[in-house]
């Protein structure tokens, strides 16, 4: 007789221990019971997971069980849940009937109608392909309660958010899904986008509106549909009205927004009913993704490049342009401007949203660019300066000491400009022009003061000026600008001031959600918070080499950041605008130099408060700074080498730079030789420019 124990009695043990150990989770329907009862939707609930809402609607349906990782987090959740929201108690239930089992799986090549179940893979060193998903089998009726409205939006959106096409007729999604594309011209496609593919993505906010449908064209895609490989047009980057396509598309009464069918093509028909009927192409030999947000994504093969993009769509938004575009379009769709208010006749009426940017309005003169009309007639000046930070130390101030030292080492500020958005008071209505105001740094807004009084050492940029040089009597300072002068111990009295009464943190949620994505690429990517500063270095020195498609990723969020608060500011595109005359983008209410100016203040001082804290307890001087990257002699080739650690607890010095994969934190940005940096110094050259061995400028840093 076998020693070994009946496989029968083992499965019943091992099921037996599961439920002692508390890993058995809740039936199906009470997980459905108590997300409901928590007000969350299957799109929060997969965020939180890092999944896709068709898994977690499997989940709830009985039909797939989560696994790993996910399995656990989504027993805590449940649990948690079950805590705040126990179950009603009922007099006697009635046996349950066992439903009839689910229908076998389809082959993996799954048409439109029938969305994938297959749940995204754990994260991995390198991105393995994921099969195509199995036909989704139709749930038994009397297990899930009826769905509701949200339910009913997700179900819209099963596929995920957007289909990368091939020249085939093949559709590749997010977690190896696969679909046959019957259509065979544009409007076709648009038709099938919108009613049998089942993309798109919920709402970010109750008031706003679900994302739109995105197909992404490959070259093969692009040109079976009748489209060129290349513009004729590069200046407009636009197909002609009169091309055949574009013909195509006017006849099914299909129409394009004004910027035309490009890179970027949205086509839509008005809102019929409450419908919203908008589908946004992105077509990739007309270079859709710029390689210096995207790396080289667009080269992937289809299934890995809907990965990428998918990673990216959930984790921030679906792209709908450039990655500057999508910043600014996360802001509103995390806080809309407008929400549905029933006023007291009963009738629903458009309301602002509190908290949002509701309307546009006209900067201060001294926030406004030189070609807006308000700044005709501005005094020589009169601007303000608000910019981020290039400033190299005189070669004379240079000591003994340091010249000694054999390295300069460079660090960078992990997002500087997310992190300095953070928390940030930020003006939400129009200026309101006062004079001699009493400082009040709660109140955003543009300060003429007086700074120039305020000496600093000079191997030290000043913090009010964006080339560290001492300022020349008054000038216009964003808030957190004059703040720090005061914290600092100096008193200040503002001549004049333009002033927003209404502000709020209008950027937390815009921070917030593209912090979580940048936190989990980094995870994915081998980086976590839970490593020391010698493991930190150790695992960013390759970590953008272990996948590419998520290297992408990164890339583009970083950029989405950096692009976002730059659009804040949009100038006038094309030779044909004149100073003085308005252009489109003033209409909007997300153009607002004065919150940009607000957030690239806010951001230099956090370095300025960082290499102050360094020179006065560590006697660390910088030699050069650009934006978000400071370089310092050294006596290492590590930036710990020069940061100040403590040696027993591992810490950091209080209130200097801090090495971590956090915002706010540093990582290396790169070391050359102490002597190349003095060189460059003598040439009037910024080191932290070239201190990676390239020009930062032109690699998007």
């Amino acid at each position: 007789m076998s020693d070994q124990p009946d496989p029968l009695f083992a499965g019943v043990d091992a099921l037996l221990a599961a439920v002692q150990s508390g890993q058995v989770l809740p039936s199906p329907e009470e997980r459905v019971r108590l997300r409901r009862a928590a007000g969350l939707t299957e799109a929060a609930v997969a965020q939180a997971l890092r999944t896709r809402p068709a898994s977690v609607q499997a989940w709830e349906e009985g039909r797939s069980e989560p696994s790993g990782d996910k399995r656990e987090a989504y027993r805590r959740l449940l649990e948690g849940l079950a805590q705040r929201f126990p179950a009603p108690v009922e007099p006697e239930a009635a046996p349950e009937v066992e439903p009839e089992p689910a229908a076998a799986a389809a082959p993996s090549r799954a048409p439109a109608s029938a969305p994938a179940t297959t749940s995204v893979p754990a994260p991995a060193p390198r991105r393995a392909p994921v099969p195509a998903p199995a036909r989704r089998a139709t749930a038994p009726q009397d297990r899930v309660p009826q769905a509701g409205a949200e339910e009913a939006v997700e179900r819209r959106f099963a596929n995920g958010p957007l289909l990368v096409l091939d020249g085939d007729g093949t559709a590749y999604g997010i977690g190896g899904l696969v679909l046959d594309c019957p259509a065979r011209t544009l409007p076709a496609l648009v038709e099938w986008a919108l009613e049998q593919a089942q993309i798109g993505s919920p709402r970010l906010h109750r008031s706003g509106k679900d994302g739109d449908p995105l197909v992404v064209l490959t070259a093969t895609a692009a040109e079976s549909l009748g489209l060129p490989l290349e513009l004729a047009d590069r200046r407009g980057l636009r197909l002609p009205d009169n091309h055949p396509v574009v013909k195509q598309l006017a006849k099914a009464k299909w129409q394009l927004t004004k910027r035309g069918f490009g890179p970027w093509a949205r086509i839509y028909r008005p809102t019929e009913g409450g419908r919203r009927r908008c589908v946004q192409l992105a077509v990739l030999p007309w270079e859709a993704l710029d390689t210096r947000a995207w790396n080289d994504a667009a080269a992937l093969p289809p299934p890995e490049l809907a990965q990428v993009l998918g990673d990216y769509a959930t984790r921030v938004i679906t792209p709908r342009g450039s990655t500057a575009v999508s910043g600014l379009e996360l802001m509103t769709a995390l806080r809309p401007p407008t929400r549905a208010v029933r006023g007291e006749d009963g009738v629903w009426t458009s309301g602002p949203v509190p908290g949002s940017l509701t309307t546009a309005v006209d900067p201060a003169p001294p926030e406004a660019p030189d070609e807006h009309p308000v700044a005709v007639g501005r005094a020589e000046g009169e601007v303000l300066d608000e910019e981020a930070y290039e400033w190299i130390r005189d070669p004379e101030l240079l000591t003994d000491a340091e010249c000694e030292l054999p390295w300069a080492v460079g660090v960078d500020v992990n997002m500087a400009f997310a992190a300095a958005a953070n928390r940030l008071n930020l003006g939400l209505g129009a200026p309101v022009h006062v004079q001699q105001p009493r400082f009040d740094k709660t109140l955003p807004g543009s300060w003429f003061v007086d700074l120039s009084h305020i000496a600093f050492d000079p191997r030290l940029p000043n913090p009010f000026t964006p080339d560290g040089e001492q300022p020349q009597g008054p000038a216009w300072y964003a808030t957190p600008t004059v703040a720090y002068a005061v914290e600092l111990g100096h008193g200040v009295q503002p001549l004049e001031g333009w002033l927003r009464p209404e502000h709020g943190a209008y950027l937390d949620p815009w921070y917030q959600r593209l912090r979580d994505a940048y936190l989990a690429t980094m995870a994915e990517l081998g980086v976590t918070a839970a490593l020391g500063p010698a493991e930190f270095l150790a695992a960013m020195e390759h970590h953008k080499e272990q996948d590419p498609g998520r290297a992408a990723v990164l890339s583009a969020i970083k950029a989405t950041v950096k692009g976002g608060i730059g659009k804040l500011r949009e100038r006038p595109q094309g030779a044909r605008h004149r100073p003085g005359e308005r252009w489109p983008a003033l209409e909007r209410p997300t153009w607002r130099p004065d919150i940009r100016a607000a957030v690239i203040s806010a951001a230099r001082i956090n370095m300025h408060r960082k290499m102050l804290a360094l020179a006065t307890r560590a006697d660390l001087y910088p030699v050069a700074v650009l934006s978000d990257c400071v370089v310092y002699p050294s006596p290492g080739p590590s930036p710990l080498d020069v940061l100040p650690y403590d040696a027993a607890t591992g810490k950091p010095m209080p209130g200097g730079f801090r090495l971590g994969v956090s915002p706010g934190m540093v990582k290396h940005e790169g070391t050359q030789s102490f002597l190349w940096a003095a060189q460059l110094l003598d040439q009037e050259h910024n080191p932290a420019r070239h201190i990676k061995g390239t020009d930062a400028a032109a690699g998007g840093e």
